[in-house]
């Protein structure tokens, strides 16, 4: 052996030790509050990866999209076509808010959605819930941030995942949640000019 891998192997045992011995102390689980946030691409692409691992590992799960409308995308086509027994999906927004022009209909659609959110997270057959672009809905007041805290904090069951999404998360929730990740934005298309491309934003 020479000397570049002995010291490598010799590296590799003692992270292997000091990861062993952390793990130990690892042993609760509990239903996760998850926040994704940000300026940054992936927010909502990262929520569906987990909902595709829901389904890979059995769990029963739920989606609710926020704003976004009747918009095809392709994690809406894909689940509804393939794994509506295994994920149900619905939608409550009426489109972005700019398209949309009418506040009080966001405001309706906003609170449909937020009423069909509780329902599935109290669902004992449901365990992981993602409430895709929840965020936006929040910056905008059409949902009030307390209630929502509170209903998380005091009313999801105990094992079940809630996973929220958009950018501009409140205070109050990243505070309330067990994973908050910020998605940062360094380059993207849009400023040059390049519209949305299907299968990398929808």
């Amino acid at each position: 052996m020479d000397e570049v891998t002995a010291r490598h192997n010799a590296k590799m045992k003692k992270i292997k030790a000091a990861r062993d011995k952390m793990m130990e102390t690892k042993t609760e689980q509990k239903g996760l509050i998850v926040v994704h946030t940000g300026m940054g691409k992936g927010k909502s692409s990262s929520g569906f990866g987990m909902i595709i691992r829901c389904i890979s590992h059995e769990i029963p799960c739920a989606v609710v999209q926020f704003i976004k409308g009747n918009w095809i995308t392709g994690e809406k086509k894909f689940l509804r076509e393939r794994f509506a027994d295994e994920c149900r999906f619905f939608v409550s927004g009426e489109g972005f808010t700019w398209e949309t022009q009418d506040r009080e209909r966001d405001v309706a659609a906003a609170q449909n959605g937020w009423k069909i959110a509780k329902e599935q997270i109290l669902d004992p057959n449901i365990r992981f819930v993602l409430l895709d672009e929840i965020n936006i809905a929040l910056r905008y007041g059409y949902l009030e941030i307390d209630e929502v805290v509170d209903f998380l904090l005091q009313h999801k069951p105990p094992m079940t995942h809630v996973v929220l999404t958009g950018r501009n998360a409140k205070d109050e929730l990243i505070e309330a949640a067990d994973l908050v990740t910020e998605m940062s934005l360094i380059k993207h298309p849009f400023k040059e000019g390049i519209k949305a491309q299907k299968g990398v934003e929808y």
